[in-house]
């Protein structure tokens, strides 16, 4: 186990000090590449329907994992360290923090510049909402709505599997890290199909219905847990704790997904603002609830609130995560 945890917790700082890796094998980038060639496939054999998007969900689990498995045994073969640093590479990869928060970043530089169209380009790449109909109120909104909703889907439940999938690799007495692994990829190819295909449109309500329900199982628990996670961070960033676990206790079940309003929620509680409310999508305005209702529009300091805030939680994670891990047996 103590192998697994390093792997991690290496992980996890380099995914802080230098941010996702850019390279031409990047593992979800080949997910996107192998999602896209199954679906032009299934939607030419004609099965561009619910059937289709279970077979696309089971074949792209079945082949990314088998893919890991095969390079695992055909590096260590070679040089036994090489699995161990495989493995590494491939969780340093499925984390995404510091892109997120840099990204943000810029989106803050912006709005301190009263440069609103800039501000705009800036979230822009990372939500994806139509960005040219928001105010100032709105822009913000957006940066802090990713931060929250990403610290879950990006960080947060990643790490949670590839703990599981440690523990559960102890238990039945497989390598802790190859089983931890094998559970991350396993949850990032179903963000990464929800990502693509999980929309609630007339092309993808049925094909991409099978991708977007295993995201949101595979999320079900992380997302339940990052309101304590937050209330820890919170209360390190002198934001209120006690606020945000209220919020999240009552607006966390507001949107139509069943986990993107939990730490939505607890931000807004923990801030003070209010989130959510009618957004404009590509296909048309969507009537959100508003999480925090009454509470004021934020600001481009509750943007950098909420970056300390995410930064915060996910050392806290570690810090919960390493010890409980190193003490099983």
């Amino acid at each position: 186990m103590i192998e697994a945890v390093c792997v991690l917790g290496a992980a996890f700082m380099l995914d802080l000090l230098l941010g996702d890796p850019r390279y031409p094998l990047h593992p979800v980038r080949l997910m996107g590449h192998g999602i896209s060639f199954g679906e032009r496939v299934l939607r030419r054999a004609g099965l561009d329907g619910r059937f289709g998007g279970i077979i696309l969900v089971l074949a792209m689990e079945t082949v990314s994992v088998a893919i890991y498995l095969l390079l695992d045994f055909l590096v260590a073969s070679i040089f036994s360290l090489a699995a161990l640093f495989l493995a590494l590479i491939l969780c340093y990869s499925c984390l995404a923090l510091r892109d997120l928060v840099y990204h943000v970043n810029r989106v803050i530089t912006a709005l301190q510049n009263d440069d609103l169209a800039g501000a705009r380009e800036a979230v822009g790449t990372v939500v994806g909402r139509d960005v040219q109909y928001l105010d100032k109120p709105g822009v913000c909104r957006a940066a802090i709505e990713t931060l929250a909703e990403n610290f879950v889907d990006g960080f947060f439940s990643p790490v949670f599997w590839y703990a599981a999938g440690a523990a559960m690799g102890l238990f039945i007495s497989v390598s802790p890290t190859k089983s931890g692994i094998c559970c991350m990829i396993g949850f990032k190819v179903a963000s990464t199909l929800d990502s693509m295909a999980g929309y609630k449109t007339p092309e993808f309500l049925e094909f991409g219905w099978a991708g977007a329900k295993l995201d949101d199982l595979l999320n079900f628990v992380p997302a339940r847990l990052s309101g304590p996670i937050l209330a820890v961070g919170a209360l390190i960033t002198g934001l209120h704790p006690l606020e945000g676990l209220m919020t999240f206790r009552r607006d966390r079940l507001k949107h139509d997904s069943p986990n993107a309003a939990h730490a939505e929620s607890f931000v807004a509680g923990a801030l003070g603002i209010r989130l959510g409310g009618p957004t404009i999508y590509a296909d048309g305005l969507k009537q959100k609830p508003w999480l925090a209702k009454g509470k004021d529009d934020p600001g481009p300091s509750d943007i950098q609130k909420t970056v300390h805030l995410i930064k915060w939680s996910a050392f806290i994670t570690m810090i919960i995560i390493i010890p409980l891990s190193l003490n099983l047996r």
